[in-house]
């Protein structure tokens, strides 16, 4: 498997605090089958600001550390890049990472409560200069999870939606994993990331998401979406479709 959202480096954001731990992260998704990681601390954001080649460096030298201790798992530079204003200027100074060696996809990171007036200005530019912005768990966004509609809306122009592991198993709360459920449900989202954190709270348990998926939906349903993480990492195209019971399906 493939894990296109892990805070799996030491020392970044709030991730792990040691690199003991960031080791036994890799211990736990190299158990459940992972067997390539997308780095993707947080960038942008606050107190977090992990530019590009702070990034490489540090994938570089964990790399290096997992070869060492026999840890079969390969990592990958990313980023989880909170929205600004001045994002697609980032982009075209080339500041940011993208998730695919193509340099299509983004992982963009929304507040907890709302989304900026320019949200679909900023993703109509990036995707009419071929960039595809990923919404990175909408499910915990408080103005996604009232407002669907707008949430379609910008799927309908050509982003995409990746929920996270601890939503749907319950780490934020009934209400969250409900969110993604309706989202599930509408075909709005294409992706699933552990957005791992620690060997705590914020697992690695994209295998168990993986699983439970399976039984409350379909084993195809999560075939998709494994083939999706595929296809968006290797930089091609995916569907945008209800899988599952809701509206007509997204062209």
């Amino acid at each position: 498997m493939i894990d296109l959202h892990c805070h799996i480096l030491p020392q970044l954001d709030d991730g792990p605090d040691t690199l003991i731990e960031s080791l036994m992260m890799a211990e736990e998704a190299a158990a459940q089958g992972i067997s390539r990681i997308l780095c993707t601390p947080h960038h942008n954001i606050g107190k977090y600001w992990n530019p590009k080649n702070k990034v490489i460096m540090a994938v570089a030298e964990f790399q290096k550390i997992l070869d060492e201790n026999k840890i079969l798992i390969t990592l990958y530079e990313g980023q989880e890049v909170r929205i600004s204003g001045n994002l697609y200027d980032q982009v075209q100074k080339n500041q940011l990472l993208f998730i695919d060696e193509g340099n299509k996809y983004l992982l963009i990171e929304f507040p907890t409560e709302t989304i900026p007036v320019y949200t679909k200005k900023l993703f109509m530019n990036l995707i009419n200069h071929g960039i595809r912005p990923i919404i990175v768990h909408p499910e915990r966004n408080e103005y996604f999870a009232n407002h669907l509609d707008q949430l379609a809306d910008l799927t309908e122009i050509g982003a995409l939606s990746q929920m996270t592991a601890p939503s749907y198993l319950g780490n934020f709360g009934s209400q969250v994993k409900l969110n993604a459920q309706k989202m599930i449900e509408l075909g709005l989202i294409q992706l699933i990331g552990s957005d791992g954190h620690s060997i705590n709270q914020r697992k690695v348990r994209l295998a168990e998401v993986y699983s439970e998926l399976a039984k409350d939906y379909s084993p195809d349903f999560v075939e998709e979406l494994k083939n999706n993480a595929e296809t968006i990492f290797d930089g091609g195209d995916i569907k945008r479709k209800v899988h599952l019971k809701g509206t007509e399906p997204l062209k």
